[in-house]
């Protein structure tokens, strides 16, 4: 039986690739598990610098996989407590989600909970919680309004219509929108750019931002000056003054 979740290194590159396309990439208990393992695997190992989440076949993650739906336990698959939007948070490196087709509702919240996303011209997505009765619990009330707007987030989430990828990229949903076949060659290209700078700085600029989502721009101004000195007097002890 071929494993619902792949996963390969290029390059200190991990690639997380979603595998059950005859289910458009549904999530069930072992997709969840295998994508659980992978990010655990990304955060720990010290050749990994960066990761790429994408699916195989026509979609990216099409939500769970409503026949597991009281069969299988989806939200604490492990046993530990440790549910989705943990693990992605845990994790201090860049997760860059490669969308090549359907985002839907918990397949969305996957994406949400990337650090940013390139999309095919072939991705589309969509809130479908009040259209199926699912109750959101992987940030998508959250993280949708984050990206998108209030206003916006609240017709994606109520009308529960699809949006195509150039309407995803003026809403600031993705980054960029790509041709399918160039999808991975350039989450991979935009993942070696990050690779190429100073890994330390790299978590400490993400950080920083991800900062800001618990606190005031006047706290997290005050928070990332405090880093900085603490920095100064670690690394340039002879330097005078501030910024």
């Amino acid at each position: 039986m071929e494993k619902a979740v792949l996963f390969d290194i290029q390059n200190n590159i991990a690639v997380i690739t979603l595998n059950r396309p005859d289910r458009r990439n549904s999530i069930n208990r072992d997709l969840l598990s295998g994508l659980y393992d992978a990010i655990d695997e990304v955060s720990k190992n010290d050749d990994i610098k960066a990761a790429i989440i994408t699916g195989n076949g026509k979609s990216f993650c099409s939500g769970i996989d409503l026949s597991v739906i009281g069969k299988e336990n989806l939200f604490d698959v492990r046993g530990s407590g440790i549910d989705l939007p943990d693990i992605f948070g845990a994790c201090r490196k860049t997760i860059i989600g490669a969308i090549n087709g359907h985002a839907i509702t918990g397949g969305f919240e996957i994406a949400l909970n990337c650090d940013f996303l390139i999309a095919s011209e072939n991705a589309m997505f969509a809130d479908t919680h009040a259209k199926v009765g699912i109750h959101p619990g992987w940030g998508m009330t959250q993280l949708l309004q984050q990206a998108v707007g209030k206003r916006m987030a609240k017709q994606m989430s109520l009308t529960c219509q699809f949006i195509n990828a150039d309407q995803a990229l003026r809403y600031g949903l993705v980054n960029e929108v790509v041709a399918p076949d160039d999808l991975m060659k350039r989450s991979l290209e935009i993942a070696a750019q990050i690779c190429e700078n100073r890994f330390d700085m790299i978590t400490t600029v993400r950080d920083l931002i991800n900062y800001r989502d618990t606190a005031s721009m006047g706290q997290a101004l005050a928070h990332e000056r405090e880093r900085f000195r603490r920095f100064v007097k670690k690394n340039m002890p002879g330097l005078k003054g501030s910024e």
